[in-house]
């Protein structure tokens, strides 16, 4: 299981036990992470293969989980449990992400210096064997960066107005967004005298 999944000990631990359940649901695990704090939140993100879930899904993949860490019992301490969707400017986990997402912006950094430097962000370029593939600008000057996966430590999409407009044509194209929901807005262009 890659470490952008599931990074700590915990987390892959975690990640073992739910994820057979969330994928005999049809399902796939996208991030599993265990964050601290007074209570601690066991914070999961899934999706179908092909992408999306619905708030549905993610009520039963909950009940599901939280039957099988019963019976688990890896925490000591009391949790809250969210189980989400990874959202529009989402995390990318899987090789498989940087293939469907080619063409978007992104962020992403590496456990070790590559190059001299940690942080790369640019235009998903698919990828190539187990390589990714990012178009950075370096000095002015537009690259191509091929990054092994196993060297990843954190990559998301970027919020861009592209990657929002393709998003809803995705939902409306797949009959989960209705339009009607939302309120039409109007602008006014201001003159100017």
């Amino acid at each position: 299981m890659s470490d952008l999944i599931a990074k700590s000990a915990i987390d892959r631990k975690l990640a073992e036990i739910v994820s057979p359940v969330i994928e005999d649901m049809g399902f796939e695990l996208v991030r599993l992470r265990l964050m601290g704090g007074n209570t601690h939140t066991l914070q999961i993100m899934a999706e179908r293969p092909e992408g999306g879930i619905e708030v549905d899904d993610c009520a039963q993949i909950s009940n599901a989980v939280s039957a099988i860490l019963d019976v688990e019992d890896p925490l000591s301490d009391s949790y809250v449990l969210e189980v989400g969707s990874p959202g529009i400017d989402r995390p990318l986990t899987r090789i498989k992400d940087f293939e469907t997402y080619e063409g978007y912006e992104a962020k992403v950094e590496t456990s070790d210096l590559i190059d001299g430097r940690k942080r790369f962000r640019g235009v998903l370029a698919g990828v190539e064997g187990d390589e990714v593939l990012i178009n950075i600008q370096d000095k002015g000057e537009p690259i191509t960066v091929g990054l092994q996966f196993d060297w990843l430590a954190d990559a998301k999409l970027m919020m861009t107005d592209d990657l929002i407009k393709e998003m809803l044509k995705a939902r409306k194209a797949a009959g989960t967004l209705n339009e009607d929901d939302f309120d039409e807005i109007e602008t006014e262009e201001s003159e100017e005298e």
